[in-house]
C-alpha cells in the first residue's frame, strides 16, 4: 500500500512551482498526524529553515527532522512501529530567521494541559481517551469543600481540598484518599470526574479523598520527613474529627505522581501500618546502590531515600499499586522498584502503559488502581 505522504510527494513535485492549492487539498479533512498502520506521519506546514519534531519518547532521539517537500512549504517526519494504543506528546521546534520557536501543532487540535501549558497529542491506532473520564449527566457529583489546616511540622497554614461523594451521610462511614499534588489531579487528571463516575458505576465505594498541595514540591516531596509528620499527625487527625471517615488502616490509602509518588512511599514507611493502600504512578524512585545517578542535586535527597529503603525494604502498607509509562525515563528504576516492594510480602499491582510522563497517562491509569484497591462491591457499608 502507497503511503498518504508518498503519494502527495509525487504529486507535489511534478511542478517547478509552489503549488499551494495542492496542499491545501491534500490537508483537508485529514487529521494530524496522520495514522495508518504502525506509521505516525507528522507534517508542520509553513516556511522556515529547519523543524524538527519534540517529542517525549525515552530511548528515542527527542530531536527528530522534518524534510521539506519539494516545491511546497509542508514538511513532515514519520514515526514508525509506534506500538498499538500509544500515545505521545510533542511539539515542533521551529527555526525561521526570527530564531527558534517550540510550537504546539496548529494542524492538531488535540491537546493535554499541565502545569507548564500545553502539548500536542498523537496517539495509535487502538488509543480512546477513556469514556469513564467524561462527566457522565447520570452521575451525582460529588463536592469540594476548601479548608486550611496549619502545619507547625512546616511552620505555615496549608490550603487542603476535601472531595465528598454525593452519597456523604454524616452517619455513614467513608474510606479516605489522600491525593499528593490534589489540585493537579483536579486540573490535569480529571480526578472529580473519574470519582463521581466510578462511585455512580459501583467501581468504588464513595470515598472522601483529601487533595493536598506542596508550597516547595522538589523539597517537600523528595523524602522529607515533615511530610510525614504532616500527614500523620496533623491532616489525618483533623480528618477524623471533622468527617465520618472509616479509622482502620484498611480504609486509608495515599497516593502521588512523579515526586509525590516519593512522597506518598516516603510518609508510608515513616508511619508503617497507618496507611494500608498505596497508589504509586510514575515515582521519581532514583537510585545509586548499583551506580552513580545523573538526576542532578534536586533527587540527592530522594536517592538517599530510596537507597535506604532498597537496602532496607519495610513492609509499609498492604496494598501498592504501581503505574508507569514505558516512554518515561523512569521506567527502569519503577520496574527495580517491584520486587523490592513484593519482598516484604506487600501486595503488589503494577501496570505499564505505551504513554509518557504527563498528567493524561496518569488519569487513564485510574480506575484501574482506584478499584483493585478500593473494590466497590465490597466496601459499601460500614459500621
Amino acid at each position: 500500500m502507497e503511503h498518504l505522504v508518498t503519494l502527495a510527494i509525487e504529486a507535489f513535485t511534478t511542478s517547478d512551482t509552489v503549488n499551494p492549492a495542492g496542499v491545501d487539498e491534500f490537508l483537508n479533512g485529514r487529521s494530524m498526524p496522520l495514522v495508518e498502520g504502525d506509521r505516525l506521519t507528522f507534517v508542520w506546514r509553513g516556511e522556515a529553515k529547519a523543524v524538527q519534531l519534540m517529542h517525549w519518547i525515552f530511548s528515542l532521539p527527542s530531536e527528530v527532522p522534518l524534510e521539506r517537500i519539494e516545491n511546497t512549504d509542508l514538511w513532515y517526519t514519520v514515526v514508525t512501529q509506534l506500538p498499538r494504543a500509544s500515545r505521545v506528546e510533542y511539539k515542533f521546534l521551529v527555526e525561521t530567521d526570527a530564531g527558534r520557536q517550540l510550537l504546539r501543532d496548529p494542524l492538531n487540535p488535540q491537546l493535554a494541559h499541565d502545569p507548564f501549558g500545553a502539548n500536542s497529542v498523537a496517539t495509535s491506532a487502538g488509543y480512546e481517551d477513556p469514556e469513564w473520564s467524561d462527566p457522565d449527566p447520570a452521575a451525582k457529583k460529588g463536592k469540594l469543600e476548601r479548608t486550611k489546616l496549619h502545619s507547625e511540622a512546616y511552620g505555615d497554614d496549608r490550603q487542603i481540598t476535601v472531595y465528598l461523594p454525593a452519597a456523604h451521610r454524616e452517619f455513614g462511614r467513608y474510606p479516605l484518599l489522600v491525593a499528593h499534588d490534589g489540585s493537579d489531579y483536579v486540573r490535569f487528571s480529571q480526578l472529580k470526574v473519574v470519582l463521581d463516575n466510578l462511585i455512580h458505576r459501583l467501581e468504588i465505594p464513595p470515598i472522601v479523598v483529601a487533595m493536598t498541595d506542596p508550597k516547595d514540591r522538589l523539597v517537600e516531596y523528595a523524602g522529607d520527613p515533615r511530610q510525614a509528620i504532616h500527614i500523620a499527625e496533623e491532616l489525618l487527625p483533623a480528618l477524623e474529627r471533622r468527617y465520618p471517615i472509616v479509622q482502620r488502616p484498611d480504609a486509608r490509602a495515599l497516593m502521588g505522581a512523579s515526586f509525590g509518588a516519593v512522597a506518598a512511599l516516603s510518609t508510608a514507611c515513616r508511619r508503617p501500618g497507618l496507611f494500608g493502600k498505596l497508589l504509586l504512578q510514575s515515582g521519581s524512585f532514583a537510585f545509586t546502590d548499583i551506580g552513580p545517578s545523573n538526576r542532578g542535586e534536586v533527587f540527592a535527597p530522594v536517592v538517599d531515600f530510596i537507597n535506604d529503603f532498597r537496602r532496607e525494604p519495610v513492609r509499609c502498607s498492604e496494598q501498592v499499586f504501581v503505574s508507569c509509562g514505558v516512554f518515561e525515563s523512569l521506567i527502569y528504576e519503577n520496574r527495580s522498584l517491584v520486587p523490592v516492594l513484593q519482598s516484604t510480602g506487600m501486595s503488589v499491582r503494577y501496570v505499564e502503559s505505551h504513554d509518557g510522563h504527563n498528567w493524561e497517562n496518569w488519569r487513564d491509569r485510574l480506575r484501574e488502581g482506584l478499584s483493585w484497591l478500593f473494590p466497590g462491591p465490597l466496601w459499601l457499608v460500614y459500621d
